[in-house]
């Protein structure tokens, strides 16, 4: 039975993440207990390499580790000249082999060298290599965290330099909530935010993403004089801080938010029909450049990773702005361009990834004929045709439903899921 207890103390900084702190906690009952994992002839656990994009909790994790484990540390962080560093490198190994059982810390590794995926042989890692080869019989451990493992040759990554490869994501479903729930406690807010629905708004966010998001909405109600937090500071926040929504942009012309507005409804309604609460959000503030809105799909469903019943979805929601505008306005969408690409780039995957449209037109080489290559791209066409006819189908079905998220969108200019499954509750789904 686990030691629940144990495990909060050891991480109590650490929000979330349990399955992590659990793996983490089982490496440090060997470091406390050596007397009873000798007894069953287990090793000292060589190391444990952390990887994940910044400000996932990576670095955090490790000093909660290394505060718990109560061993000396050796921390190695790229702050010398090259030649130096990798004498600096080999030292710190001495020092921890001369101090043992001891912890060597190699924060940020991937920084280490500037090397790539074809070029992992840097001196710098040859020589972690070989101190780590070095130290295996010293009761040495060797934590390490990376942003972009690809930049570290596999000889190094491999069971037996680190015994434990653990990838930290970006929060989401409950975790991004409870952190989400910590850091507003640490501002006035108003009473009525859900935390919940902030999470959903901000999902696929890194941990210090969503500390920045809460902390500038704070900014915004304290420079417009309020005394408390309230929802419509986080909204405008997370547009501009996630989606690159210019702040002091010029308010754009009526008609053409109205177009925007039926643009990204078309994408929400086809989303929602399909699969209820998948939008996170929706907003006719767009990203810098020529994308006029944004829709954000709900990240913790993974069964789109899964189930191509899903990605087929997801390319009938793609192509609903186009649809919905040709459906409104009669013309072309010129916002449509991007949205166009990623679905025809997941139906290729239909084709090429997993042989979706038959072996006929399955490219299995290079070098493939001419006629298999037509087949193919007649077929990818012929289906995203059959799909944008049936999201045409659903928005035409469902007029009510587009008008009204619509119809907000012009109002409110960013809708959240709690916003979206109000409208859709509100409405007739056909």
């Amino acid at each position: 039975m686990e030691n629940n207890s144990q495990i909060e103390k050891d991480f109590e900084k650490v929000i979330g993440y349990e399955p992590i702190k659990l793996v983490l906690e089982r490496i440090l009952d060997i470091i406390r207990n050596r007397e009873k994992y000798d007894k069953l002839g287990t090793k000292f656990p060589s190391g444990v390499l952390l990887s994940g994009e910044p400000g996932t909790g990576k670095t955090l994790f490790a000093n909660s580790f290394i505060e718990a484990s109560k061993l000396p540390v050796y921390l190695v962080r790229k702050d010398k000249p090259d030649g130096d560093f990798v004498k600096f490198i080999k030292q710190s190994f001495e020092d921890a082999k001369s101090n043992a059982p001891s912890i060597v810390f190699l924060d940020d590794m991937d920084k280490f060298a500037n090397e790539d995926d074809n070029h992992c042989d840097a001196e710098e890692y040859v020589t972690i290599q070989s101190c780590i080869d070095d130290a295996k019989d010293y009761d040495v451990f060797v934590l390490a965290t990376a942003n972009n493992i690809n930049k570290l040759p596999y000889s190094l990554r491999r069971s037996g330099r680190f015994d434990k490869h653990i990838v930290v994501n970006p929060p989401t479903g409950k975790d991004a909530t409870k952190i989400v729930e910590y850091y507003m406690k640490q501002k006035n807010f108003v009473s009525d935010v859900d935390c919940e629905e902030i999470a959903k708004m901000l999902d696929g966010g890194s941990c210090a993403v969503l500390e920045t998001v809460i902390n500038e909405a704070a900014v915004l109600a304290g420079y417009e004089g309020k005394e408390k937090v309230e929802r419509d500071d986080l909204l405008r926040s997370a547009m501009c801080i996630i989606f690159d929504a210019p702040e002091l942009a010029e308010k754009k012309p009526i008609d053409i938010v109205r177009k925007t507005a039926y643009h990204e409804a078309g994408h929400v309604v086809v989303a929602e029909i399909l699969e209820p609460n998948s939008i996170s959000l929706v907003s006719v503030l767009g990203h810098n450049g020529p994308t006029q809105g944004v829709t954000a799909y709900y990240q913790e469903n993974e069964r789109y990773f899964s189930d191509i019943k899903y990605m087929k979805n997801r390319v009938r929601s793609l192509l609903a702005g186009k649809a919905s505008t040709e459906i409104v306005y009669g013309e072309v969408d010129i916002g449509a361009n991007s949205d166009i690409h990623r679905a025809i780039d997941i139906a290729e995957r239909f084709v090429d990834n997993y042989c979706g449209f038959g072996f006929d037109k399955f490219e299995y080489q290079v070098n493939s004929s001419n006629d298999l290559l037509l087949r193919k791209e007649t077929h990818i066409f012929a289906e995203l045709e059959k799909y944008y006819q049936e999201t045409k189908k659903i928005l035409i079905d469902n007029r009510e439903f587009l008008d009204k998220v619509a119809g907000e969108l012009v109002e409110k200019e960013t809708l959240t899921c709690k916003d979206i499954k109000s409208i859709r509750e509100s409405c007739k789904i056909a």
